[in-house]
């Protein structure tokens, strides 16, 4: 069977949703038992994605080659549990180096190089060799930016030419619109809809299927609307309203019969025996979970307090609030993500002292440069210090260590020589193999082996002596450091396979409940029914750590002498008779015997220094 190619465009305007709904339909797909892989056109000039701010394109996405990527490919590797490479990954910056090198070479025999035919040739090429090294039978293709964009011109019209040379029963394109609803009357406009598939018919590219995106449900008058003026029958009109569980999607889209209509453009048959996404289906029975858990007003929900520099964009960490949201889900609870500006706890914001101080757990992850450094620090050290769940990723890792080489040892300047090249206590330094002199593509990157040489949490989690995760990074604990903070109590339980490059810490049970950081980035490899086991670990500890007392009016209802030196337990019997002498009504007594009955019912604790264990 020649390979199938689905094109996923966007019309009005970006951030639609191009890269979920590839994902579902890639996602529909792999449900119907075909292979897949999926191919990311992004137009810009950049070779990768690697030297860009987060704030300019969300966070770099790290392939297991090594490629920096889009966080779209994040998405496709999630829903589709794929592998994919930096091939799979187009930018303008990509074409046109590979043409410019082959005229330098002379290959194209004095001809004059041009967009049409030589840069849409190099497309239609790189398109076909990804396909075609993948061995799948369907190639998704998004199409980044927004039709009529002028730097997507060249990329369109190679699909347009594309679509001829593979064969009308071998394309679909899916175009991606809005349709928006204005002013109070709460009527849905389909004019942005048809604005777009005039646009993109202008330039030879005609939608077989549109997909609507909207705040609520597509009315039936809408999509009886769009199919008269665009040409299409109402099967070919889906609606995607917003929805709360994103993995929910590509249900959503079988429902409306997306399935049936690709079948019959494709000529293809559903290769599973029973209906998509039944219950019996792993991806179904994870939304369903989800729904399930973040529906049920009963339970507590788990504040995770994530410490960043880039908090202002979440999507500046997708793959670590992705990774939270499958081990929460894995180990049965709700989470509420709080995201904490590094610099506001360098400042004494005291919104985000509170946020930092309710927290029942603390992750720090990846990030360059020094601004928020000493904010993490901070957060790093009221988490070691007060027994609250803990997880570094990169650069948290890498702080974490500063941290404890600071307090515990006492050296007081000691940092990275990122953030200060003059410390005379380098526990964190440049690899010695590092190329100075460029940024891009110039890091450790992509997928590396990592040893553990002793007994630790992770190794129980992983299920392993050795385990494989992608790194992002230029800098590594400084080796001569490493024996001294081993002999105040900081454990190295994982190093590089080929060198002396510690990639995991830990501290001992006996000292934290859950205090873990890592060189490499767990979070990449994190998958909806495969949760990264770093993440599962730390949320299961999160999880254990309910607040140490509970506040009415501002006040503790349990003293100081109360609340166990293992955060996180609390003895419900002393809470209720701390509650007779309390100074407040009889009702208000009732209420929060009430909470505490909530809390009583969801949780099963252990008295003393032993684990806290669910009974969820």
């Amino acid at each position: 069977m020649p390979c199938k190619y689905v094109l996923v465009s966007g019309g009005v305007l970006s951030g639609l949703g191009k890269g979920i709904v590839t994902s579902s339909i890639g996602r529909m797909f792999i449900e119907m038992d075909y292979t897949v892989c999926a191919i990311k056109i992004d137009p810009y000039l950049n070779i990768d994605a690697g030297t860009m701010s987060p704030f300019e394109h969300g966070e770099v996405y790290v392939l297991e080659d090594g490629g920096e990527v889009d966080l779209d490919l994040g998405n496709y590797e999630r829903y589709m549990d794929l592998s994919l490479t930096r091939d799979n990954n187009i930018t303008t910056g990509k074409i046109y180096k590979n043409v410019i090198e082959k005229e330098r070479r002379g290959e194209y025999l004095g001809k004059t190089v041009m967009v049409v035919p030589h840069i849409c040739d190099e497309i239609k090429t790189w398109i076909e060799n990804v396909a075609t090294k993948s061995g799948a039978e369907i190639c998704l293709i998004e199409m980044g930016g927004t039709v009529g964009d002028m730097e997507g011109m060249p990329f369109l019209e190679a699909l347009r030419q594309f679509q001829y040379q593979v064969g009308k029963n071998n394309f679909c394109h899916v175009l991606v619109t809005l349709v928006p609803v204005i002013g109070v009357v709460g009527e849905q406009k389909t004019k942005p809809a048809q604005q777009s598939v005039k646009e993109i018919r202008s330039l030879g590219l005609s939608p077989d299927v549109i997909v609507c995106r909207s705040e609520k449900e597509l009315a039936p008058a809408v999509r009886q609307k769009l199919s008269a003026f665009c040409h299409l029958s109402e099967q070919q009109i889906l609606g995607l309203h917003n929805v709360s569980n994103l993995y929910s999607v590509p249900s959503l889209l079988v429902k409306q019969g997306l399935h049936l209509v690709m079948s019959d453009i494709f000529n293809l048959k559903n290769r599973h025996p029973t209906d998509l996404f039944d219950p019996h289906c792993a991806w179904q029975q994870y939304s369903d979970k989800w729904d399930k858990i973040n529906s049920d007003n009963t339970l507590l929900p788990t504040r995770i307090a994530i410490v960043g520099k880039y908090t202002e964009l979440p999507d500046s960490y997708l793959s670590v609030s992705k990774a939270l949201e499958h081990a929460a889900i894995e180990v049965g609870c709700k989470l509420e993500k709080v995201w904490i500006e590094a610099t506001d706890l360098e400042n004494n914001n005291l919104v985000a002292l509170e946020n930092l101080h309710s927290a029942h757990g603390i992750l720090v992850p990846g990030g360059f440069g020094s601004r928020g450094v000493e904010g993490k620090i901070h957060a790093i050290g009221h988490a070691r210090r007060n027994h609250v769940p803990f997880l570094g990723i990169c650069v948290g890792f890498q702080l974490a260590v500063v941290e404890y080489a600071r307090d515990v040892l006492g050296w007081r300047d000691a940092n990275s020589t990122e953030f200060d090249p003059s410390t005379e206590h380098p526990v964190v330094c440049i690899m010695s193999e590092h190329d100075n002199d460029n940024l891009g593509g110039t890091l450790k990157l992509g997928a590396k082996k990592t040893i553990f040489n002793r007994s630790c949490k992770l190794l129980d989690l992983y299920h392993g002596r050795s385990v494989i995760e992608r790194h992002r990074h230029r800098y590594e604990v400084n080796p001569e450091c490493v024996q001294e903070l081993e002999n105040a109590g900081l454990d190295f339980v994982g190093e590089d396979a080929n060198s002396d490059h510690q990639h995991i810490l830990e501290l001992r049970t006996d000292q934290h409940p859950y205090f873990v950081a890592l060189q490499q980035h767990a979070e990449f490899n994190s998958r909806p029914t495969r949760p990264s086991p770093p993440f599962v670990g730390f949320m299961q500890a999160a999880k254990n750590h309910v607040i140490n007392y509970i506040v009415l009016k501002d006040e503790p209802l349990i003293p100081t002498s109360y609340r166990p030196e293992n955060s996180g337990q609390i003895i419900l019997q002393v809470l209720k008779e701390e509650l007779q002498d309390a100074n407040i009504s009889e009702k208000e007594q009732k209420d929060v015997i009430q909470l505490i009955d909530q809390v009583e019912n969801n949780y099963a604790f252990a008295v003393g220094g032993e684990k806290v264990y669910h009974k969820w």
